[in-house]
């Protein structure tokens, strides 16, 4: 059931955020827009309620009750620049700016990889202490293991990701040439 429920909120999120920046861009409803863009956060924060209410009842821990926490650990880190992602590729649309290219090479790639690290950290830290939140409702370490067990396997994907983004602070990437066509 639960699975089910973060299936909805996950399509919710989506339809929500393309409905704020339509009515942004398409109606013009600049309120409207910024309000459901508000609500966001909201709904990974309903399903991480409703993983909660559902382990404080009995239930058995699943990894189901530890993604609901890693979602909303995700939405508030990175919430605010996935918005700004969506918000980049839809105003060309409806005549705004075009999205300026992002970095691919040199100190400016590096320094925004270290950033998103930082993020992916932030998002870890929320969702794990959420995670220990709910370890701690269940009362028992053995039950708990599918928590605990999701905790160890992002924190394995964080040190992968420091290792990744951090590379290229010590081999930043060099910037492809520019290819001339020859003359005819």
């Amino acid at each position: 059931m639960l699975y089910l429920l973060i299936v909805g909120c996950e399509i919710s999120f989506w339809v929500v955020l393309v409905t704020a920046l339509l009515c942004r861009y398409g109606a013009g409803w600049t309120r409207v827009s910024t309000a459901l863009l508000l609500t966001l956060p909201a709904i990974d924060l309903l399903l991480f309620t409703a993983s909660t209410v559902d382990l404080a009842r009995g239930a058995i821990p699943t990894s189901a009750h530890g993604l609901a926490a890693v979602y909303l650990g995700v939405s508030i880190a990175f919430g605010g620049q996935l918005v700004a992602w969506a918000d980049s590729r839809i105003a060309p649309r409806f005549g705004g700016p075009t999205p300026s290219r992002l970095p691919r090479a040199g100190r400016e790639h590096a320094a925004r990889e270290r950033r998103l690290w930082l993020r992916h950290l932030l998002a870890w830290s929320i969702g794990s202490c959420l995670i220990l939140l709910d370890t701690a409702m269940v009362h028992d370490l053995h039950r708990a293991a599918p928590l605990i067990g999701l905790v160890g396997s992002w924190a394995l994907i964080l040190m992968i990701d420091f290792a990744w983004s951090f590379s290229y602070t010590f081999f930043p990437r060099r910037p492809r040439p520019v290819r001339r066509s020859p003359p005819t």
